[in-house]
């Protein structure tokens, strides 16, 4: 029973794949396909064009890369003239505080805090999402900025920044309340 059933099956197996091959000798259809292919290959042969000629681009330079990135947040500068003979120099021997690791672009004020006798303190949130405390006489930002004031809603701070001509200048700057 068992042998019938392989022979059987083998059969059934074997049965369509040999009709599906008798489908494909029809000799009509392989003349049609044979008169349309020496049909195609009769016709003139055509000719593919060169691709067109690209002209060179005149290059260009970029100039603005001393520009404040323009999605900065804009920090309010105000120009100070100084006395001629007043002489800035960053105090390189103070240890850097920890705001000072970071642009003043990239902190911002969240806040203030105030304890009974105690100077007005800021909040300052930073890249990393913490949250620091800043008085008078704090140092945050790259450019050795020392806080001169806080408000309820501004710090107020002095940077020294170098003057291009290989000596220090003043600048005052201020972060306002984030909303």
């Amino acid at each position: 029973m068992t042998i019938r059933f392989r022979t059987l099956r083998c059969l059934l197996l074997v049965l369509p794949a040999l009709l599906g091959l008798a489908g494909c000798s029809d000799s009509a259809n392989l003349a049609e396909l044979d008169a349309r292919i020496a049909e195609i290959k009769a016709r003139p042969r055509g000719r593919i064009e060169p691709p067109p000629e690209f002209k060179p681009i005149a290059t260009f330079s970029y100039a603005a890369h001393q520009l404040r990135a323009p999605f900065s947040r804009p920090v309010e500068e105000v120009a100070r003239d100084l006395p001629k003979g007043k002489q800035v120099e960053p105090d390189m021997t103070r240890p850097r505080e920890y705001l000072e690791g970071f642009s003043l672009d990239s902190l911002r004020m969240v806040g203030t805090i105030s304890r009974p006798g105690e100077p007005l303190q800021a909040l300052i949130l930073d890249p990393t999402g913490s949250v620091n405390r800043v008085r008078s006489g704090s140092h945050m930002g790259r450019n050795f900025g020392r806080v001169t004031d806080v408000s309820e809603t501004r710090i107020e701070m002095i940077e020294i920044v170098p003057d291009g001509h290989d000596g220090w200048v003043e600048r005052p700057r201020g972060v306002t309340l984030s909303e």
